[in-house]
């Protein structure tokens, strides 16, 4: 599958960019080498959302800068579910709209980041899918989500989950240097950072070989060939036999389990021996199944399995001696899918 790229970003977009690339910058605009520690701080730990913010910096100097961006979006839109999780549309330079979401807890605040805009996937229960695709996103667009949750949180963010908008494999080089941006000047551990797929051919070992350590998650959604097709379309091309070959390789390079993602669709993917077929497929290699009941979405008539079914399954699969854990999604209240809140107020 070929994805065109974004639009080249505008050659001046500070955000995004590391503190020696920053040093760099302010040198060639005659600035002394200091200033580049000042500009990654006012950007990573300040979130200034423009140089005349930084009044640590000339001010006619900054006024002079007129082609040079931050790269900061703009919040369209904002809602709020009575768990706390905030979920945002955020207008991109070029105009186009994006979702993510803050999920606070007790002792974290999580942010689910989107990688794209819209998705080319199309898996059938997902409402970005149901969108379509524009475009990927450009790092800076992909760092700018956790600060803009953070500061309206004005909370640190302690984790990051790449489970938005978008196929974060398909935007390989943009997803690692985010992923790097986040961990060395945001100052977001590796093992805090989840990086989710449903699978595709070699991008998976691409990914192993950058050697980092974050967390990586597979959508699988199914415990057979036939059923992921229906649910999957590119799992035509990619057969789950493949996918965990993969897998088990991504294991031996970077010495870190893979976690599964399997949304629960009652009476499709739900039954015990649907449980018993993934348990199989699972078997040898160091691995954790999170079992996800459905958001049921307008498009499609999926529904979620009952409480006593979900269980069934569970107790299932450890029976077999696999790792398992439910989670629940957080603000079901107001449009609770990935893309539901952008189909329905991103013209508003």
């Amino acid at each position: 599958m070929t994805i065109s790229s974004p639009p080249l970003a505008p050659p001046d977009v500070l955000l995004g960019q590391s503190l020696a690339e920053l040093t760099h910058w302010v040198e060639s605009q005659g600035q002394p080498r200091y200033r580049g520690k000042q500009l990654h701080q006012w950007l990573y730990q300040k979130g200034a959302h423009s140089l005349a913010e930084i009044s640590v910096f000339p001010k006619a100097w900054r006024e002079a800068q007129e082609n040079v961006t931050i790269g900061r979006s703009t919040v369209h839109y904002r809602t709020v579910a009575p768990d706390g999780t905030r979920k945002y549309l955020l207008r991109l330079a070029d105009g186009l709209i994006i979702e993510s979401v803050g999920i606070p807890s007790a002792k974290r605040l999580t942010v689910c980041v989107s990688s794209q805009v819209g998705c080319p996937m199309a898996c059938d229960f997902c409402a970005t899918g149901k969108g379509g695709f524009t475009r990927n996103l450009h790092p800076h667009e992909i760092v700018d989500q956790v600060l803009t949750v953070q500061e309206d949180f004005q909370q640190r963010v302690s984790h990051v989950v790449f489970m938005g908008m978008g196929e974060p494999l398909l935007n390989l080089e943009a997803v690692v240097t985010a992923l790097r941006v986040l961990n060395h000047d945001v100052g977001i551990g590796q093992r805090s950072l989840t990086v989710s797929t449903v699978g595709l051919p070699k991008r998976i070992l691409q990914l192993a070989e950058h050697q980092l350590q974050v967390t990586f998650a597979v959508s699988l959604h199914a415990s057979n060939q036939q059923l992921r097709e229906k649910l999957i379309p590119s799992a035509q091309h990619y057969t789950l036999e493949q996918l965990m070959a993969d897998c088990r390789q991504y294991v031996q390079i970077t010495g870190r389990r893979v976690t599964f993602e399997y949304i629960l669709l009652a009476g499709l993917n739900d039954l015990p021996q649907h449980a018993a077929e993934l348990a199989q497929h699972l078997r040898g290699f160091q691995t954790h199944v999170n079992l996800i009941p459905y958001n049921p979405i307008s498009e499609v008539d999926y529904q979620r399995p009952s409480k006593e079914r979900i269980e069934q399954f569970m107790q299932e699969l450890k029976r077999h001696n696999i790792a398992v854990s439910v989670r629940y999604s957080r603000g079901l209240e107001a449009d609770a899918a990935c893309g539901q809140l952008r189909a329905s107020r991103a013209g508003a």
